[in-house]
């Protein structure tokens, strides 16, 4: 019998391999025809798997050059750990030893990762449970999950692999992890810069040595991709205060001995700073000179400036992107005079060819409905590509509040010049927030409150809201959904029930109680992009109980049913960039409720306007106003029960919650305050980064002032009445919504104002 075996020849030394090689040539098999081929050692894998590699079959020739193809072939399977042929008179034995498979993959000593997220990462390389076992890609695990641990800056990480044989040719791959401590930057050297000092220039670093913020930051913790993203923000500081020719010359990132220390050195050539002289166009720009000049943010006589030719030539784009020119090229060049220190800049312009959309794809929604977002987009598919449509998608899908980052990219289809695909891709946040609370009291006995809200109620775009409270003294059962696309158009519906039962804490039972309840549903139709108009109508019953306490103002409600069915009508404009985080845009709301059935006679109208302004990289000014007016009519008074009210967070900060009023009011109602008819707000907030954590924007320190009261209906608005407030604030988007919490110290107020200085809620700005 004869035989050939791949494994063997692989391993016999290379002078041998040649004496090896002329005996099998003087021995060569004539060659025969096959009459059955057999297969031994098989356990797991099918016979027809290595008939359909082999290049030969029953009735064909074999020859020694078919042999060694066929060892090659079923080698390169990667399912054999030795594969020899065999054989016997006209009959091909193919003799296999089956690699094992890997029977499961266990990880020992994981703090740092979730071990999905590591199983994730080996599988995107070839190992995973059920995969035949191979040494080398073992090899190549370790070295990726040694990679994983570098980008965390654990260098001291170890990993230790093991395997162990189990039944059935299997093996289980355990991987024993010794993390160590995380390598944290222990200097950071800026060599070469005379114009700013070193401070100056690690403020444009995420980068950095360990401070009081590096725990939630981790800004010392060192890694390539944040290091190369700080020196483009370094290039862009200087590039943007007329240093036209600087360079970082060189990076040096040295590891201690022990690796938990790192060093970072950048050498840096500043070069000389440059004055525009002039900005000249050049290329064609579809016959509209004049409109593409109006776009140019560049300013002669003025320091170079690289973040006003990044707009411009945005802007151009963005402009040849609303005819259709979606691979429009535009190329800023540039003529330096170095002996005046004047730069001339030439902006060459080419539109290239229209192009259409062909797909549009989404990513990152694992939560929400595709269809959710498309709905949202303005820029269709198989349409002609439009900028100003793609922005304006990009816009409107931010706004919907359910992502914490919305990126469009465009991309050319290979092999067809005049199509691109738009790449969206969102990171969800959290939409929901749950509330649970119990307690107990020899007054109250046992109550219990509970609260749900989801802005995305299981990836529908839906909203719902449910509120419980069973205490003896405030008692309320709420609901309230919306379905912003009721209709294909795009008309929203809200649907609203409520049963609410107020008394004050007392344990006596002759103080006085309001009973209310209500439903209503309310419509908003887009009339715009960017404007909606809502009308809606409700069913509203209240009755008021007499008591100990009653103020004076509720005093002509007593025993009898105030009904009213009030008709509410609006209009919003909104064109911020973002719910979560606005930092720039504006917010217009105009809301008019008249009560023209039931036994009341009344109208309630109110404004706000909202506006922010990006004045830096970092900071945000941001400004809110409001005004509100309600009155009856036909004899009829306005009911207290639509009253506004202010104090607090959203309000006049510094002062408890609905606490607000005038004094005259004061004296009219003694100390209990129960809104008024009539009110001003002004809201002004200076937005800048939390030190330490660069420019983020989830977490950020505000400074405020506040201004606001409300008036009764007889009183005319006395601003010698307002109260005002100072104060500092923080706001935080974290894992369970916006936080915003706010110190407010009081600069004019009266004798009976009930101040709280330290304040919280969750919820959006203002």
């Amino acid at each position: 019998m004869k035989f050939f075996s791949f494994s063997i020849l692989l391993t016999i030394p290379r002078t041998l391999l040649i004496c090896f090689c002329l005996m099998q040539a003087a021995g060569a098999v004539e060659p025969f025809q096959v009459q059955d081929i057999r297969m031994e050692g098989l356990q797991r894998v099918e016979p027809g798997n290595i008939l359909a590699t082999l290049p030969f079959k029953v009735g064909d020739n074999y020859t020694d050059d078919k042999g060694t193809l066929a060892i090659r072939n079923l080698f390169a399977l990667g399912l054999f750990k030795d594969v020899r042929i065999e054989l016997k008179g006209n009959v091909v034995i193919v003799v296999v030893e089956e690699r094992p498979l890997i029977s499961a993959v266990n990880f020992v000593g994981i703090k740092e990762f979730e071990k999905d997220t590591l199983k994730k990462a080996l599988k995107d390389i070839g190992l995973s449970e059920g995969r035949p076992y191979d040494k080398a890609l073992t090899d190549r695990a370790e070295q990726e999950l040694k990679r994983q641990y570098i980008n965390r800056s654990l260098y001291a990480a170890e990993i230790i692999t093991t395997v162990a044989p189990s039944d059935r040719n299997k093996v289980n791959l355990n991987f024993t992890v010794i993390e160590g401590d995380i390598s944290k930057i222990k200097e950071f050297k800026i060599v070469g810069n005379k114009a700013f000092d070193q401070s100056a220039i690690m403020d444009q670093m995420d980068l950095s040595e360990p401070n009081y913020m590096s725990w939630y930051t981790k800004s010392d913790r060192y890694s390539q991709a944040k290091l190369n993203a700080d020196l483009e923000n370094l290039r862009s500081f200087y590039l943007s205060r007329g240093y036209l020719e600087f360079r970082v010359e060189s990076t040096q990132v040295a590891i201690s001995p022990n690796k938990q220390d790192i060093t970072i050195t950048i050498n840096i050539t500043e070069g000389s700073r440059f004055v525009v002289s002039s900005v000249d166009l050049e290329g064609f720009y579809l016959g509209r000179d004049n409109e593409f000049k109006s776009l140019v943010t560049i300013k002669p006589g003025l320091s170079y400036n690289i973040t006003d030719i990044v707009e411009t030539t945005k802007a151009f784009s963005e402009y040849f992107g609303k005819f259709g020119f979606a691979f429009a090229k535009i190329e800023p060049r540039t003529e330096i005079d170095r002996k005046t220190n004047q730069v001339k800049i030439f902006l060459q312009a080419e539109p290239s060819r229209r192009a259409y959309v062909r797909r549009i794809n989404i990513s990152g929604n694992d939560k929400t409905k595709d269809d959710i977002i498309r709905r949202e987009f303005r820029q269709m598919e198989s349409s002609w590509y439009d900028g100003d449509k793609i922005k304006l998608s990009r816009d409107r899908i931010d706004r919907l509040g359910y992502f914490t980052e919305v990126t469009i990219d465009t991309q050319e289809v290979p092999g067809s010049p005049d199509q691109v695909d738009i790449n969206l891709k969102v990171i969800e946040k959290p939409t929901g927030a749950l509330q649970l609370g119990a307690g107990f009291s020899s007054s109250e006995k046992f109550f219990l409150s509970f609260g749900i809200s989801q802005d995305n109620f299981f990836g529908t775009g839906n909203s719902l809201g449910i509120q419980i409270n069973t205490s003896k003294y405030n008692k309320l059962y709420q609901i309230s959904t919306t379905d912003p696309y009721f209709t294909e158009d795009g008309v929203s519906r809200t649907l609203n029930f409520y049963d609410r039962n107020l008394r004050p804490y007392s344990a006596s039972s002759t103080y006085y109680n309001i009973y209310s309840k209500g439903l209503g549903v309310n419509f908003g139709v887009p009339v715009a992009e960017i404007d909606t108009v809502f009308v809606g109508v409700a069913y509203d019953q209240t009755s008021v109980s007499s008591g100990t306490g009653l103020p004076e103002t509720y005093s002509s409600y007593v025993g009898s049913n105030i009904i009213s069915v009030p008709v509410t009508i609006g209009w919003a404009r909104d064109s911020r960039d973002s719910t979560l985080a606005p930092n720039k845009g504006k917010l217009f709301r105009l809301n008019s409720e008249v009560g023209a059935l039931g036994n009341t006679r009344y109208y309630k109208n109110s404004g706000q306007y909202q506006q922010y302004w990006p004045l830096t990289r970092k900071y945000t000014l941001a400004v809110n106003a409001e005004l509100g007016l309600g009155a009856g009519f036909n004899g009829y008074s306005f009911p207290v029960f639509k009253n506004f009210y202010s104090g607090g967070l959203g309000s006049v900060r510094g002062y408890q919650q609905n606490s607000l009023q005038t004094d005259n009011m004061y004296s009219k109602y003694s100390d209990y305050s129960t809104g008024g008819a009539k009110k001003i707000l002004l809201n002004t907030e200076f937005l800048m980064p939390f030190p330490g954590v660069g420019t983020d924007k989830t977490l950020r320190l505000f400074t405020f002032i506040d201004v606001g009261n409300v008036y009764s209906y007889e009183e005319s608005i006395d601003l010698s009445q307002l109260r005002s407030s100072v104060g500092v604030g923080l706001s935080w988007i974290s894992p369970v919504g916006p936080l915003r919490f706010a110190f407010a110290k009081p600069i004019r107020q009266f004798d009976n104002d009930r101040m709280q200085t330290f304040q919280f809620q969750i919820g959006t700005a203002f």
